[in-house]
């Protein structure tokens, strides 16, 4: 992971002794690293051109501080709700650098879209299409839409976060999308500006990326027929990072690659990374509660659970769990399991640790959907989250009290 290393059998996060300060802030906690992101957001610009635009996937990290910093390095970015492009436009990027996707948008959601003049709307059905068309109509607008191609192409991810199969709810099939495209050219208060593709999320090989534009470039010579102009192709995000030593796709070489095979097309390429922008940026830190040992199988009870971080329960995602002591001391293997009462609440399971109460641990890579998708579920109070800048530790959300959980609630 990014800028995680020990020294001296102590673990640090760029120049942070975790063990300092673990004992200093209640745990659990998050704690993200400034550098590491803006290393990755370099990675991706190195490649880029004038016709490139970088659309920070909201839904993986929207910490108001992660997203000014992201906008402050030129970002923009992709939203899929109401919510998402509220703060998007609170940290002032310019809207014509924020593109809304998502299969459920709502009429009041694409009024708001709409008020503040967004690039454009990634269309995915034809009844979409409809409702933009009718609510820009009222209030006298045309808006300005790209469409979501379904490429029916195969990914090596989990199934729930593959996005560009048949059986997936997201985009139009392939088959049906120049008839789409068709129609939209007939509707008064829609102005057709590009197509979009997203084939799902923890892609690690360009593999399935090339295979998608090479249906999308049949997609384009069939709308130049038609003579349905296109400016920009919206390649989306999904680019995995490495959770558990995986080779993963140089960032650099990968927007190279897309740029290189739209070379001959005249047009502007928008991608939406996410994951790989935040993902191996931020830890959890944890503290161990309680060890229970039998004959059978063992457990370090900590105090982060499948409330602070849902993707082992949802996914069983791995994700790495490092003691912030390193020990020459042997070890056991452990399922390490959090308090909620669930039996899928878990962070990892048969890791070699060894660890005993009061111990703390990171559970690294979790800088993406890890705080996005945390909950009060046993009525727990979400985690604060920090932010390591300039080589200090600053507080970007602090952690819920039990009176804010319970406000909005009739008592």
């Amino acid at each position: 992971m990014k800028n995680l290393y020990y020294k001296n059998n102590r673990l640090f996060f760029e120049n942070i002794d975790l063990d300092n300060l673990s004992n200093e802030l209640p745990t659990p906690f998050y704690l993200y690293s400034q550098k590491s992101i803006k290393e990755n957001i370099n990675e991706y610009m190195s490649s880029a051109n004038s016709r490139t635009l970088f659309c920070y996937s909201v839904k993986a990290n929207s910490n108001m501080t992660i997203l000014n910093l992201i906008a402050s390095e030129g970002l923009g970015f992709d939203v899929v709700s109401q919510g998402e492009l509220y703060r998007a436009l609170k940290t002032g990027v310019s809207t014509k650098k924020i593109v809304y996707s998502g299969v459920g948008k709502t009429r009041d959601e694409i009024k708001y879209a709409l008020e503040n003049n967004i690039l454009c709307f990634n269309v995915e059905s034809k009844d979409e299409l409809m409702a933009i068309d009718q609510e820009a109509s009222s209030m006298g607008l045309i808006a300005d839409i790209s469409i979501r191609v379904n490429p029916n192409v195969k990914v090596e991810t989990h199934p729930y976060i593959s996005t560009g199969m048949k059986d997936n709810k997201f985009g139009i099939q392939y088959e049906h999308v120049i008839d789409i495209y068709k129609q939209a050219r007939t509707l008064e208060s829609i102005n057709i500006i590009g197509i979009d593709f997203h084939i799902g999320s923890q892609i690690m090989s360009t593999d399935p990326y090339l295979e998608s534009i090479s249906s999308v470039k049949r997609i384009l010579e069939e709308l130049n027929d038609c003579e349905i102009k296109i400016t920009h192709i919206d390649v989306g995000g999904g680019l995995g990072i490495s959770y558990k030593d995986e080779s993963q796709i140089d960032r650099s070489n990968y927007v190279a690659k897309i740029l290189d095979s739209f070379k001959d097309n005249d047009v502007d390429i928008i991608f939406e990374p996410g994951r790989s922008i935040i993902g191996d940026c931020g830890i959890l830190v944890s503290t161990v509660q309680y060890t229970k040992e039998s004959d059978h199988k063992n457990f370090l009870i900590v105090d982060a659970s499948m409330s602070e971080l849902m993707r082992p329960a949802l996914y069983d995602a791995y994700h790495k769990i490092t003691p912030i002591i390193k020990t020459d001391a042997s070890c056991k293997k452990y399922d390490v399991v959090g308090p909620v009462c669930e039996s899928a609440d878990f962070l990892g399971k048969e890791r070699e640790l060894n660890c005993k109460v009061g111990d703390k641990v990171v559970v690294e890579d979790t800088g993406a959907y890890g705080f996005v998708l945390a909950s009060n579920y046993n009525s727990r109070p979400r985690p604060a989250e920090y932010l390591i800048s300039d080589g200090k530790v600053k507080l970007i959300r602090s952690v819920e009290t039990l009176e804010q959980i319970v406000q909005n609630e009739n008592c």
